[in-house]
């Protein structure tokens, strides 16, 4: 208290408004503390939350590549299972064309007989 008188004197009395003063000061500068803790809390809630989306989106990332990958390796079979249906389509074709000419064949031996 004598330090603060001495402070405050310079400012002008050490008297009852002094004090008041003095407590004003005290009272707020608590409340700054106060405060100043809530930022501190708030700002290392906030940095939690920062990591943990900035891992999902990092995990979101690594998911989406995965799915571009599986999805090209798809559309590589889906290719690879149309070109060969198409080779058996036309393999079939020329198929029924040779089993057609061979009863064709086969019915004029039978009426020539």
């Amino acid at each position: 208290m004598r330090r603060e008188c001495l402070l405050l004197s310079a400012l002008g009395g050490c008297g009852g408004d002094a004090n008041r003063q003095i407590s004003d000061l005290k009272f707020k500068l608590a409340k700054s503390e106060q405060e100043i803790t809530a930022l501190e809390q708030n700002v290392i809630r906030l940095e939690s939350q920062v990591s943990r989306y900035k891992s999902a989106a990092e995990n979101a990332e690594k998911i989406e590549d995965e799915l571009k990958a599986e999805k090209r390796k798809l559309q590589r079979e889906l290719r690879s299972a149309l070109d060969k249906t198409e080779e058996l389509e036309v393999s079939n074709g020329h198929l029924v064309k040779r089993l057609e000419k061979m009863k064709a064949n086969r019915s004029a031996l039978l009426s020539q007989q």
